[in-house]
């Protein structure tokens, strides 16, 4: 009878430990350390001022059982691993796309509880993508990027010369061009948070040697090879014309721009041919030549080939020095664009902002 009643309270006891257990891991499923229905108190976060990717650490107490960490400006959440969490300190990342300017950090336990801790985010503006790169007084451009919607001003790099911002929004900002007699520059753009200078240039196509804009530029003409160039407004990238161009299968064409006048002499001034060219139904190569070139008029070098992609507008900003347009002498009097081929069939290509510049 002993026997029993000791092994009947042996389950018992047994049968306790293993429901206790059984909660325990239950609650400690995600492998948290804490308990949500404890304190949550806040003592340093550090540093409290940051851009994205910057590793924070908050110390504290009952920060085990943090489930999400939020910055309030905007609502953007901030990834982190929970099992790393400490009773005294958590470790995270401020987000890539944290707003920029003074906020809170809202943390949340398992129970529901909110610690809200001060913090300022660093979110300069940043441009990755741009409408157009050639501009006149007046042109609208649309940069694409991160941290704009809060860009105070945009001024032509090296000058005073400010444009209008027409609309803004996190991701795009819309801008008017400014009046300005520089020929070439990036443009320096501020937001809350501070001022950046922009990877990518843009060109005064007023202050540019211009071979074709919406036509031909002063002294130029038409000098194709194989069926003549056309002149379309049914494709263009800036104003409301390009030149087209239709290089027939298998007949070696070139698109041909002449000025049989004063011929575009050699200056030191000019550092770039650049170029809008949308492609045919495939990638092909085009090779940029004049008369003056090695080798002569519809000669192909491969230091002056380019890479037209198909089927989209594509800018070519190409050195001068690289090209060598002067190597026999100056000045030239002929420009041209030649293919090999087309194989297949026939392929038109569209020309838009054809400019020597400065």
């Amino acid at each position: 009878m002993k026997k029993l009643f000791r092994y009947r309270s042996f389950l018992i006891v047994l049968i306790v430990l293993s429901g206790v257990m059984l909660h325990a891991c239950k609650k400690d499923k995600d492998g948290n350390p804490g308990a949500p229905s404890g304190s949550l108190e806040a003592e340093h976060l550090t540093p409290s001022t940051a851009s994205g990717g910057t590793l924070l650490t908050l110390t504290g107490r009952g920060l085990g059982d943090i489930r999400s960490i939020v910055f309030d400006k905007d609502s953007v959440p901030a990834p982190f691993y929970t099992t790393l969490n400490t009773e005294s300190a958590i470790v995270f990342r401020v987000p890539d796309t944290v707003s920029g300017g003074a906020q809170n950090v809202i943390f949340t336990n398992g129970a529901g509880k909110t610690l809200q801790v001060p913090f300022t985010g660093l979110a300069f503006p940043s441009v990755t993508t741009v409408s157009n790169y050639n501009f006149v007084a007046g042109t609208a451009l649309t940069l694409t990027g991160n941290n704009l919607e809060t860009v105070s001003k945009v001024v032509v790099n090296g000058t005073a010369d400010e444009a209008t911002v027409v609309s803004k929004s996190k991701k795009q900002l819309v801008i008017k061009m400014p009046s300005t007699t520089v020929a070439r520059a990036a443009l320096n753009i501020t937001n809350v948070t501070g001022e950046i200078t922009t990877t990518q240039e843009f060109v005064n196509i007023d202050q540019a040697l211009q071979i074709f804009t919406d036509d031909y530029g002063s002294g130029f003409e038409n000098g194709s090879w194989g069926d003549a160039a056309f002149i379309t407004t049914e494709e263009f990238k800036t104003g409301a014309r390009s030149v087209a161009k239709k290089y027939q299968k298998g007949n070696w064409h070139l698109l041909g721009l002449s000025n049989w006048g004063t011929g575009v002499a050699q200056d030191p001034a000019y550092k770039y041919l650049t170029v809008w060219i949308k492609g045919a139904s495939r990638d092909y190569s085009l090779y940029i030549m004049s008369d003056k070139i090695t080798g002569g008029y519809g000669n192909y070098l491969d230091a002056n080939k380019i890479n037209v992609p198909a089927n989209v507008w594509t800018y070519f900003k190409v050195p001068l020095s690289t090209l060598n347009l002067w190597a026999t002498g100056s000045p030239f009097n002929q420009l041209g664009f030649r293919i090999q081929g087309p194989d297949a069939q026939d392929e038109t290509f569209y020309f838009d902002d054809l400019l020597l510049v400065k």
